[in-house]
């Protein structure tokens, strides 16, 4: 594909960046207007929204700013249908807005907990509902959402945030399945960046390297008609890698009383990651225990003497 192509190749789609006031958001919005999309730009903050979607029409883009908290079920609806009304689709949607409540979990208040599990979790879902029987009906859609290196493989004083992010792997999962045939993609971006989110959490000389700007170019590949599904992709500092949630060969216990000291037994061959696979989906894992289950209770030929 020519340089042309790629910066043109979102030509038509409209595309939803929650959080998109500022940091990673406003980043994510001015490289898919680059690429040729029509943007709503979200945030809860409206002045902050109408900032960034002024500054793509400045460079020629087209945008709409909305302002709303992805916690509110009707305000997002409206918005869904305010960009129906105005471009008569949603191609994309882009789950970015986020908050952080940082402290140990013995320092944790529950009401901490809940608000990072409403912003990112429920925020997520409450935007992807809104878009989902629209892109069902147009047999079309690319679904990102923003997980973590924290809820891929925890951080302290993170409870909270690791575990939506990694709910958000979970949702993911499950959504790419049932949207597959109605043309439906959906995959998981796990950025680093240096953000109003994480001053204070990375070193000033770390920070420096990690631009917002070096994150929104894995964007096109999970968002364009050739995007996969169900990718993890971990982006920061013009580094991209692909993360993936595997499930080792294992090993046939069965059952009995001494069940649990054979698991012990046998743990290293439980964890050995020689053969792991990444499963096609979550029934996987049973299927293989039956079949591992029957292979054992299947009677043995008799050895020639």
């Amino acid at each position: 594909m020519q340089e042309a192509e790629v910066n043109r190749s979102l030509d038509g789609r409209v595309a939803i960046v929650t959080g998109a006031g500022g940091g990673l958001g406003r980043e994510h919005a001015l490289f898919l207007a680059r690429h040729g999309a029509r943007i709503v730009v979200n945030d809860r903050l409206g002045e902050a929204a109408e900032a960034v979607a002024a500054e793509i029409a400045a460079s020629g883009g087209a945008a709409l700013s909305l302002a709303a908290s992805v916690t509110d079920e009707s305000a997002i609806g409206s918005l869904v249908g305010r960009t129906m009304a105005e471009w008569g689709r949603v191609d994309i949607l882009v789950n970015n807005a986020g908050i952080l409540r940082d402290k140990s979990f013995a320092k944790m208040s529950l009401e901490d907990f809940r608000a990072v599990i409403d912003v990112h979790l429920m925020g997520a879902a409450i935007c992807t509902k809104a878009v989902w029987e629209h892109m069902r009906e147009q047999k079309y859609g690319r679904i990102v959402m923003t997980t973590s290196s924290s809820g891929l493989y925890g951080n302290f004083g993170q409870a909270n945030y690791g575990a939506a992010k990694m709910a958000l792997v979970g949702l993911m999962q499950t959504l790419a399945i049932e949207g597959e045939k109605y043309g439906i993609r959906v995959n998981c971006l796990a950025p680093t960046a240096a953000t109003q989110m994480t001053q204070g959490v990375l070193p000033e000389a770390s920070l420096k390297l990690l631009d917002p700007a070096l994150v929104s170019p894995a964007l096109l590949a999970l968002v364009g008609d050739d995007a996969p599904t169900r990718a993890i992709v971990c982006a920061g500092a013009g580094h991209f890698a692909r993360a993936s949630v595997t499930l080792s060969h294992g090993s046939f216990v069965g059952g009995g009383d001494d069940a649990a000291k054979r698991v012990i037994a046998q743990w290293d061959e439980i964890c050995d990651r020689a053969g792991e696979i990444v499963p096609a989906y979550g029934f996987k894992q049973a299927e293989r225990e039956v079949a591992s289950a029957n292979r054992a209770a299947a009677p043995q030929p008799a050895v020639p003497r």
